[in-house]
């Protein structure tokens, strides 16, 4: 449960779909309108609009895994056809899916980790839902919580 929830407030609705399509256009899950990254793959804190707070997110080597199924697809597939049709020698190979690959995975990886962000924020993980982002104890929280 969120801490609105908690609170007796109602919490604000977040529908995935949305939160991904923003992120995967590179903008804050929640106003659709600020800047998601400061630079090529950095998240930014805060969104600039909104003031949404978006480093609580854990995308990790997550969004690379994405884009390599992505990529893998289209361009084997592609392979396959032109190999099949043509015929054409390696080093055509090499000259047409090396740099397509490349362009193409470093072209998915901003909006694929910005559709995952969006997710992440829709369910409330990771501290999106106004809960602690701190570790769990070393036991993977199984003993009761001591006063200190």
């Amino acid at each position: 449960m969120s801490v609105q929830a908690i609170a007796g407030e109602p919490a604000e609705e977040r529908l995935v779909g949305r939160s991904m399509l923003r992120g995967l256009m590179c903008r804050c899950p929640r106003c659709g309108d600020g800047r998601m990254y400061s630079g090529y793959l950095k998240v930014a804190p805060v969104c600039p609009d909104c003031g949404e707070e978006l480093h609580h997110q854990r995308a990790d080597d997550a969004p690379p895994y994405v884009v390599i199924f992505i990529v893998g697809h289209v361009v084997i597939s592609a392979l396959l056809a032109v190999e099949v049709a043509y015929h054409p020698p390696v080093w055509l190979h090499m000259a047409l899916w090396l740099p397509l690959t490349i362009i193409m995975s470093l072209a998915l990886l901003p909006p694929v980790k910005g559709a995952l962000i969006g997710m992440q924020w829709a369910l409330r993980m990771h501290g999106f839902g106004g809960e602690s982002d701190e570790l769990p104890s070393k036991d993977g929280g199984l003993s009761p919580a001591r006063p200190e």
